[in-house]
C-alpha cells in the first residue's frame, strides 16, 4: 500500500491525516490550540503552538495508523490562509505572535490605501480587494510596530510567512523558504498574472522584498523534511491554501466546477481556467492550485459567518445545548414562519463587503419562537452562499464562460440535510455531497502524491472522487426567487447605517 500524510493546519485546531492512494482516510489525529485576543478586533496565535499541535498530530496520526515516516510517499500541507508571521532567520525565532486573518487592526492602514487611490492597481495585480483580511497589512504593522523590526528586515534579517511557509521552515529545520502559488496569491503582494512578488505593490506597502519566500507550483517536490521529525526523511510533495486545495479535493478541475465549504464561515470557489477574469460582482479573483507552472484560477466568495451562527444559538442565545441539535429544532416547524436572520456579526464578506453590517432579526411575529430562529440561522448560510453563486452566474454570463451545472459541497455543516436540500432549493441546481468530505486535507494528499508520481493525472484523480448524496431542486423556481428577494430586502436592513 502507498501512504501519503496531509497536515491540516486550521484555525482553531491542527490535524493530520493519512490517506491511502484510493484516497481513503486511514487515520487522523487532532488538537485544538489557543485563540488570543489582545483586544477587540485583534486575533493571534503562538507559533510555537502551531508548528508543536501540527508535529504532534502528524506522530499520532502515523501511530494511529501503524505506520512510520518511511511508508509515507509524501506528505502535502494545507492550511489556514493569510494568517501572517514573521521570524529571525538565524534564531528561527518569531519576532510576534502570528497574526490571524481574523484579525482587523490594520484596517486603518487600508483605508490609507484606498484614499491613496492604491485599489485599482491591487484590483489589477492581484484580483483581491484592499481588506485587512490579507496579509500585506499585517505585515506592515508587525515593521511599524515590533520594536526594531524594520531596521532587521532592512538589513535582510527577517523571514515572512504564511502558515505553510513556516511548517517547512520547521520541517526542514530553516533550510527552505517557500510558499505556493495559491498562499502567495493572499497576500495583496503577487501579481498572479506574472506569478510573481511585485514589486511596485512592495514599495508601495513600504515591504522589502529579502522578508518573501520563493513561490513553486502547489504540486512541487519543494524538499525533505528533518528524519527526527517523524523517523525518516520524508518528501514535502504539496503546498496548497485550504480552500483552494479543498476545490482540488472535491476535483474542481476544469472551467465551471465549483465547491462550497461550509465551515465557521463559507467559502464558494469556482475553477475558471487559465483566465483571470475579474469580478464585476463583489467576487475575487484568486490563483487556483497549480500542479505545472501553468497558471489557473478560481473566484472566490468568502462568507464570514456561516457555522459560527449554529454557535451563536448555542452559547449566544442559548437555543440549543448542543450544535448537533440545530437541525432536529429546525425541522420542528415547517418553514422559518416569516423570519429571516442576516448574522452579520462581523460585518458583510462578499459580494457586500459591508463591514459596519450587524446581525439583524426581522420578520418576527407573537407566534415566532426558538426553532423558527434555529430555522433561520440555518437557512441564512444557504441564503448568503446562494447571493455568492448568483455573483458568480452574472460574471460567468458577462464572460461568456462556462455556468455553474452542480454544487461539490464539503465541511462540518454539509452533513446536516436540511441545510443541503435547502440549500439546492434556493440555487435550483444540484447539491452534491462526496464520500470523503475531508476534502481540504484531500486536496493536499493529491497535490503531494501527484508531485512524488503516486498518481500521473488529474483524470486519475477525477476517478476516485465518488458521490455520497445528490440533493436535488424540488423549489419551485418563482418561490426561491421570492425567497431571494427577501434575503436581499433583510441584508439592506442590516446594513442601514
Amino acid at each position: 500500500m502507498t501512504y501519503l500524510l496531509a497536515l491540516d493546519q486550521g484555525t482553531s485546531s491542527s490535524r493530520s491525516i493519512v490517506f491511502n492512494a484510493q484516497g481513503h482516510v486511514v487515520s487522523m489525529a487532532q488538537r485544538e490550540f489557543a485563540q488570543i485576543y489582545p483586544q477587540p478586533g485583534w486575533v493571534e496565535h503562538d507559533p510555537h503552538e502551531i508548528w508543536a499541535t501540527q508535529l504532534a498530530t502528524a506522530r499520532e496520526a502515523l501511530a494511529k495508523a501503524g505506520l512510520q515516516g518511511r511508508d509515507i510517499a509524501a506528505l502535502g500541507i494545507t492550511n489556514q490562509r493569510e494568517t501572517t508571521l514573521l521570524w529571525n532567520r538565524r534564531t528561527g525565532e518569531p519576532v510576534h505572535n502570528a497574526i490571524v486573518w481574523q484579525d482587523r487592526r490594520a484596517e486603518p492602514t487600508c483605508a490609507a490605501l484606498r484614499d491613496a487611490g492604491l485599489e485599482p492597481l491591487v484590483r489589477e495585480r492581484t484580483g483581491l480587494v484592499i481588506d485587512a483580511y490579507f496579509s500585506a497589512t499585517k505585515i506592515q504593522w508587525m515593521l511599524d510596530h515590533v520594536p526594531g523590526a524594520r531596521e532587521a528586515a532592512e538589513r535582510g534579517e527577517l523571514a515572512f510567512g504564511t502558515v505553510d511557509t513556516w511548517l517547512v521552515w520547521q520541517l526542514t529545520g530553516g533550510r527552505l523558504h517557500v510558499t505556493d502559488v495559491t498562499n502567495a496569491s493572499r497576500t495583496m503582494l503577487f501579481d498572479i498574472h506574472r506569478n510573481e512578488w511585485d514589486d511596485e505593490l512592495l514599495a508601495a506597502l513600504r515591504i522589502p522584498r529579502s522578508l518573501l519566500p520563493q513561490v513553486h507550483p502547489s504540486a512541487h517536490l519543494y524538499g525533505e523534511t528533518l528524519p527526527e521529525w517523524l523517523g525518516a526523511a520524508v518528501n514535502i510533495g504539496g503546498i496548497a491554501g485550504d480552500q483552494q486545495s479543498a476545490l482540488f479535493g472535491q476535483t474542481c478541475f476544469r472551467p465551471g466546477l465549483a465547491k462550497n465549504t461550509y465551515g465557521t464561515g463559507c467559502f464558494l470557489l469556482m475553477h475558471t481556467g487559465s483566465h483571470a477574469e475579474l469580478s464585476r460582482n463583489g467576487l475575487i479573483t484568486t490563483s487556483a492550485a497549480q500542479t505545472t507552472p501553468t497558471r489557473e484560477y478560481a473566484q472566490e466568495g468568502s462568507v464570514f459567518i456561516g457555522g459560527a451562527v449554529v454557535q451563536w444559538l448555542r452559547d449566544g442565545l442559548r437555543a440549543i445545548k448542543a450544535s448537533s441539535e440545530v437541525e432536529r429544532l429546525a425541522e420542528s416547524v415547517p418553514d422559518s414562519g416569516g423570519v429571516m436572520f442576516v448574522p452579520a456579526f462581523t460585518g458583510l464578506g462578499a459580494p457586500y463587503w459591508k463591514p459596519q453590517a450587524t446581525g439583524t432579526i426581522v420578520g418576527l411575529t407573537r407566534g415566532s419562537g426558538a426553532a423558527h430562529i434555529a430555522r433561520a440561522a440555518l437557512e441564512s448560510i444557504a441564503y448568503q452562499s446562494a447571493a455568492l453563486l448568483q455573483a458568480m452566474s452574472r460574471d460567468v454570463q458577462a464572460a461568456g464562460g462556462v455556468p455553474v451545472t452542480e454544487l461539490r459541497v464539503d465541511g462540518g455543516a454539509c452533513v446536516n440535510n436540511l441545510l443541503m436540500q435547502f440549500q439546492a432549493d434556493l440555487l435550483g441546481i444540484p447539491v452534491v455531497r462526496p464520500k470523503v468530505i475531508e476534502t481540504t486535507a484531500l486536496g493536499a494528499a493529491y497535490l503531494a502524491g501527484l508531485a512524488c508520481g503516486v498518481y500521473h493525472s488529474l483524470d486519475e484523480l477525477a476517478a476516485l472522487w465518488q458521490v455520497e448524496r445528490r440533493f436535488l431542486p424540488t423549489m419551485p423556481r418563482g418561490r426561491a426567487e421570492e425567497l431571494m428577494h427577501r434575503w436581499e430586502k433583510a441584508v439592506r436592513q442590516a446594513t442601514l447605517d
